[in-house]
């Protein structure tokens, strides 16, 4: 079983993908975020993944498609950017409330995906302007 820190940190991996951002949100909600409970989560974190879930699946579907289509469907781009934000704001509030109690959700946090080259990605040095 999947822990709800696991669903989110996919989730979150999810969304930074390089297809469209509605694209992006039915799949982070089909394949991560419709496993996880409420209950699961610290009370810091509830109240946004409940707002997350009723923006993903408030609207009523038409004929062949389900609620998380329809409500997608219905978003405009600048919605489906804070959807977004708000999972992974989400993410955030559990890894700070795991970090700040002293325990550790998940062991060791992967910050790039399984999939990713094995050659990590290197950043130019930036020098300060004045």
């Amino acid at each position: 079983m999947t822990s709800a820190w696991e669903n989110l940190h996919l989730a979150t991996l999810e969304l930074v993908r390089s297809t469209p951002i509605k694209q992006r949100l039915i799949a982070a909600y089909r394949r991560h975020l419709v496993s996880v409970s409420e209950d699961e989560l610290p009370h810091e974190a509830r109240g946004s993944f409940s707002q997350v879930m009723r923006s993903l699946a408030g609207v009523a579907p038409l004929r062949g498609e389900d609620a998380v289509a329809a409500s997608v469907r219905k978003m405009s781009n600048q919605e489906a950017d804070d959807c977004a934000a708000l999972v992974v704001e989400v993410f955030g509030t559990l890894c700070r409330v795991g970090v700040s109690s002293g325990r550790q959700a998940a062991g060791v946090v992967q910050l790039r995906s399984v999939e990713s080259a094995s050659t990590p990605f290197e950043l130019p040095a930036l020098a300060a302007g004045s």
